[in-house]
């Protein structure tokens, strides 16, 4: 069975991106736009990771990971922070929002996949 994951993104060129690059590995994607569409696509798809970009538009990705967190039926799926905030303290605001790892842009798709990987790995575990 495909492993589903949610993208939120907003940047569209990555995002389509990634998504082929994910795709043509075996992964399902689906994206969002926004923190908006990330939360209510989370809800109705129950993926099984989430790749947030946290600057994005409507409602960034700091607080949609606080609201996936605060749903119980979304609350134990594995968030990945990929975002350009790389500066000192970054790593643990999205840490304390919520994010199970986080991962800066730019970075490599394999560093991405071993960080999507490592996710899953733990919460099959």
């Amino acid at each position: 069975m495909k492993r589903r994951l949610l993208l939120a993104e907003d940047d569209l060129l990555l995002s389509e991106l990634i998504q082929k690059n994910l795709e043509s590995i075996g992964y399902d994607v689906t994206l969002a736009e926004n923190g908006i569409e990330a939360v209510e696509m989370a809800t109705s798809q129950l993926p099984d990771l989430i790749i947030m970009d946290i600057g994005m538009p409507k409602m960034d990705g700091l607080q949609a990971t606080s609201r996936i967190r605060k749903n119980p039926k979304t609350q134990a799926i594995p968030i990945l922070a990929a975002t350009a905030m790389d500066a000192s303290g970054d790593r643990e605001k999205c840490l304390a929002a919520g994010c199970d790892s986080y991962i800066a842009k730019p970075f490599t798709f394999k560093e991405l996949l071993v960080a999507i990987e490592t996710l899953l790995e733990k919460r099959s575990m």
